[in-house]
C-alpha cells in the first residue's frame, strides 16, 4: 500500500492541535507512578486517548503507538504515528514551560513526517521527507559550525530507575569530556525540545543516550530535514531501533564521535 505521507501533514497538524490545547487548558491531575521518578500525569492520558482517537477515525489504516498506552492492532500499510503525548512530564508537572507534544509518522523503523508542538513557548515544528523543516510557517535550518569549542551542546536527561547508576556512568564521563571542550551543555528535560532547536539551530548538538521512538521519532526528522546530521553511539545512520540519539551540526559529528568514544573507553577502564 502506497501512502502519501506529505499529504498527512494536515490530519498530524489536526492532531497536535487537539493536544496542546489540552496541555495549556488542564492542569496535571492525578500522577500514576511508572517506576522510579518515572511518572504520568492525567493530561498524558488525556492527550493521548484523544489524538489516538482522532487519528483512527481520519486514517484507520495507520497503526498507533502511545507512550502511555502501547500500541493498537498492527495494520497492513506497516506505517503507524507515535505520540509523545506530553514530553518533559517532570517540567509539565513543575509548572516549568520546558515541554512538548511530540507526533511522527514511523514507515518501518524510519521516521517519515514530524510535528512538535510547545504549547507553552508559542512555537511549532514540522517536516515531511524531502520537503524540508518548518517552525510556525517559516524554512529553518541546522547550525552550520564547524567548531566544536564554540558549540552549544544540549544533553539529554540523566537516567532513573534500578540500573541508572550503571547507565549514567558513561553520561557522567561524557559530561567530564564535553564541559572544556565546548562552550556549553544545556540540559533541557524534552527530547522534542532538544531535537527541535537542533533544528532551528539555537544549539549546535544534541547528544543523548537513549532512543525511545516516542521520544524520537518526530524530532529526528525535523532535525533531518533541516540540515542536521542524526546517528547512533558508532555514527551509523540513526533509526528507531538505535541505541542512542546524537543529532548535529555535520561540521562536528566527527569531532563529537571521537569524543563520545573516549567517554566509552574511559567508563569501560573504570569499571
Amino acid at each position: 500500500m502506497t501512502v502519501d505521507t506529505r499529504a498527512l501533514l494536515p490530519i498530524a497538524e489536526q492532531a497536535v492541535t487537539i493536544a496542546s490545547e489540552i496541555v495549556k487548558t488542564r492542569l496535571p491531575g492525578a500522577v500514576t507512578a511508572k517506576g522510579d521518578r518515572d511518572m504520568a500525569t492525567e493530561v498524558d492520558y488525556a492527550v493521548e486517548h484523544a489524538v489516538r482517537d482522532f487519528l483512527s477515525r481520519e486514517t484507520p489504516e495507520i497503526g498507533f503507538v502511545g507512550e502511555e498506552e502501547g500500541a493498537t492492532a498492527a495494520v497492513e500499510s506497516g506505517l503507524k504515528w507515535v505520540l509523545d503525548p506530553v514530553d518533559g512530564t517532570a517540567n509539565f508537572l513543575h509548572g516549568l514551560p520546558l515541554c512538548g507534544v511530540s507526533l511522527g509518522l514511523v514507515d518501518k523503523d524510519m521516521p517519515t513526517l514530524g510535528v512538535i508542538d510547545l504549547p507553552f513557548l508559542g512555537s511549532r515544528y514540522s517536516a515531511a521527507e524531502g520537503h524540508g523543516a518548518h517552525a510556525t510557517g517559516h524554512k529553518i535550518h541546522a547550525s552550520e559550525t564547524d567548531d566544536l569549542h564554540a558549540a552549544v551542546i544540549a544533553m539529554g536527561d540523566y537516567a532513573v530507575g534500578s540500573d541508572a547508576q550503571t547507565k549514567n556512568r558513561l553520561r557522567l564521563a561524557l559530561t567530564h569530556e564535553l564541559v572544556t571542550r565546548v562552550q556549553r551543555i544545556r540540559m533541557f528535560g524534552a527530547a522534542s525540545i532538544d531535537l527541535a532547536w537542533v533544528a532551528e539551530g539555537k544549539v549546535d548538538a544534541l547528544i543523548m543516550m537513549s532512543n525511545k521512538p516516542w521520544d524520537t521519532a518526530a524530532g529526528v526528522l525535523i532535525a533531518r530535514e533541516a540540515g542536521a546530521t542524526v546517528v547512533d553511539l558508532d555514527g551509523s545512520p540513526h533509526t528507531m531501533n538505535s541505541a542512542a540519539t546524537i543529532a548535529a551540526s555535520p561540521k562536528i559529528l566527527v569531532d563529537l564521535i571521537e569524543l563520545i568514544t573516549e567517554a566509552r573507553k574511559a567508563t569501560e577502564h573504570s569499571e
